[in-house]
């Protein structure tokens, strides 16, 4: 049982780490094996279908969209057949911003709901939790002239990479959750709920 319990994570956390490699580096065919056919992904600039995810990530990788995530610790609970890991991370993107190209470093963690099926393990949600952010110029000699009122419409925990993005033609979703508050609470919530046998993974945002 305990042996079991061990490959469940490190099969878990395999799909995790797949996930970063196989979409930065543009191989969608493999991306698309970390979901269930049915999962759900949001992101500050996407909320919807894993398989329209995938779509909208190959259009922009195509067009030149700078998008990067590293990874750090990780932590699971498996109960059953259903898990819910979270994996620290940032998301890196560089972009043009007025006139000054930039980095933007967004910290946080990914909160993943898993479900094995088939004796498969595969994401079915997947919902960023954001920490703290940054944005720097590429060239230290440069600088970006921010619209504060702009800057100020967004959470504290993403406001940076939410500028960058929709200054850049993004959608960006405004209420998503963060370190502390009701967004987060409702999360970890909705991930408890998942382990005791809830029929859906929460409400996806």
């Amino acid at each position: 049982m305990v042996n079991e319990l061990a490959d469940d994570k490190v099969a878990i956390r395999e799909r995790v780490e797949n996930w970063v490699l196989w979409r930065d580096d543009g191989d969608w065919e493999r991306f698309a094996t970390v979901w269930h056919p049915d999962a759900w992904m949001t992101a500050t600039w996407f909320q919807g279908p894993a398989g329209d995810f995938i779509e909208v990530s190959r259009a922009g990788f195509e067009r030149g969209v700078n998008i990067l995530h590293l990874l750090g610790g990780f932590t699971c609970e498996v109960v059953g057949e259903r898990a819910i890991a979270q994996t620290k991370m940032t998301i890196l993107q560089r972009a043009p911003l007025e006139g000054v190209l930039v980095d933007v470093a967004c910290t946080g963690r990914f909160y993943d709901f898993f479900e094995k099926r088939a004796g498969r393990w595969g994401i079915v949600r997947r919902q960023p939790i954001y920490e703290k952010d940054r944005l720097d110029p590429v060239d230290p000699a440069a600088a970006a002239k921010l619209d504060a009122g702009w800057l100020w419409r967004f959470r504290e925990c993403y406001r940076h990479v939410a500028y960058l993005q929709s200054r850049n033609g993004f959608n960006v979703k405004l209420d998503l959750p963060g370190l502390r508050g009701p967004a987060v609470e409702k999360l970890y919530t909705e991930g408890k709920a998942w382990l005791a046998g809830s029929p859906r993974p929460g409400e996806p945002l």
